[in-house]
């Protein structure tokens, strides 16, 4: 078996890093609507970590920094994954590491800020700070009810746009809210799947043109494609 390329990238634009896709066990919530990335779960836990170890020994640390994802939430990998991380930040002396969590998760952030060596930019798919929205249509099962409560747990929320349903004062609030409450963050148009959940052409359209300053800004990543990070 070669070495899972695909799974191994190199973010050289904003906040340079290495970026690890990793295989986890399913999802703990798994029913988002818009979702069908969760395919790459797995319960199978030897072979989980050999593809881990496989993906984690392409890392340098020439960055400094270290992004691992996988198909849900850090807290889903393989304990010996996890260990395997550590080793790799102490050996290849990252000082940074982002990790992702659903919300679900919030209360066992400082558990997993005290096991690693390092500060954890954490991570969350937001989608949309709209809650009815966000809860109703896209089954998100993250049930905040301002941004405010998100910063006391999370650093970078990651939002979505054009999705049919979704409106341009929806995507103004929720980039406006991006900027006054959080330090970095993610934007992803979103992209037709094998999911019900379609597109809007026209809002991404008007969403690229109106907030293409957000592609010079330092602090938000914005993926048109949703392999933009190099890896998937």
């Amino acid at each position: 078996m070669g070495i899972p390329t695909e799974r191994y990238s190199k973010i050289t634009d904003k906040n340079q890093r290495e970026i690890c896709l990793l295989k986890a066990f399913p999802c703990a919530w798994g029913k988002c609507a818009f979702c069908d990335y969760i395919e790459d779960n797995s319960r199978d836990e030897a072979g989980m970590i050999a593809l881990n170890n496989q993906v984690l020994n392409l890392v340098t640390g020439e960055y400094g920094v270290l992004e691992v994802i996988n198909s849900g939430s850090c807290f889903e990998l393989p304990k010996e994954t996890l260990n395997q991380i550590e080793q790799v930040i102490r050996e290849k002396n990252i000082n940074k590491l982002f990790f992702e969590a659903h919300w679900i998760y919030k209360n066992r952030l400082a558990e997993m800020r005290k096991r690693m060596p390092v500060p954890i930019v954490f991570k969350i798919g937001v989608e949309t700070f709209d809650h009815d929205f966000r809860e109703s249509f896209l089954n998100k099962h993250a049930d905040f009810k301002n941004p405010e409560e998100v910063a006391r747990y999370f650093d970078s929320p990651c939002l979505m746009v054009g999705i049919q349903g979704q409106t341009k004062e929806m995507i103004s609030r929720d980039i406006e809210y991006l900027k006054k409450y959080f330090k970095l963050g993610t934007v992803n148009v979103y992209n037709n799947n094998t999911t019900k959940i379609r597109r809007d052409e026209e809002l991404v359209k008007w969403f690229m043109k109106e907030y293409q300053w957000l592609l010079d800004d330092p602090s938000v990543e914005v993926l048109y494609e949703i392999t933009d990070f190099g890896v998937g």
